[in-house]
């Protein structure tokens, strides 16, 4: 499971001009599932989502988490975070997990976080939505689930 977090003063999804959902002070995250990943990754990522330490303290430096915060948090599904690029012009989207496992696990992800008390907005499942946000810093993160990094 990949994952890119981004710090965000704010964020909104929109679908055909149409905005979904919003978020104020938070971490979006764009989650690719991938056809290896079990629950062990998705608990991996999720952990991370609520454990990093990315928000300021009083001194300025990245030691709060989303919960110490309050922040909020905004998941949108992207399938092309599994993109390999590696022969070629045109990405492989082989590790990509099918579809309907790609649902499942994305709102087990949701549910997940939920369950830690963290206010979760969502983007729509296999939909060609507009993402719109204010990076925070700009602070981006990778994670990745299987490199453990």
């Amino acid at each position: 499971m990949r994952a890119v977090v981004q710090r965000v003063t704010s964020a909104q999804v929109s679908v055909a001009d149409r905005v979904l959902s919003r978020i104020g002070r938070g971490l979006l995250v764009f989650l690719g599932v991938e056809r290896e990943d079990a629950s062990e990754d998705l608990e991996y990522v999720a952990n991370k989502v609520r454990d990093l330490r990315i928000f300021s303290d009083e001194l300025g430096k990245m030691n709060r988490s989303a919960v110490d915060v309050g922040a909020e948090i905004l998941v949108v599904s992207q399938f092309t975070l599994s993109a390999d690029c590696r022969r070629g012009r045109r990405p492989s989207f082989d590790h990509a997990a099918p579809p309907e496992v790609a649902r499942a696990m994305y709102e087990a992800f949701v549910k997940a976080l939920q369950a830690m008390d963290l206010p979760v907005q969502t983007g729509e499942f296999q939909a060609m939505m507009q993402v719109e946000l204010i990076n925070d810093g700009p602070v981006t993160i990778l994670l990745d689930s299987r490199k453990h990094f």
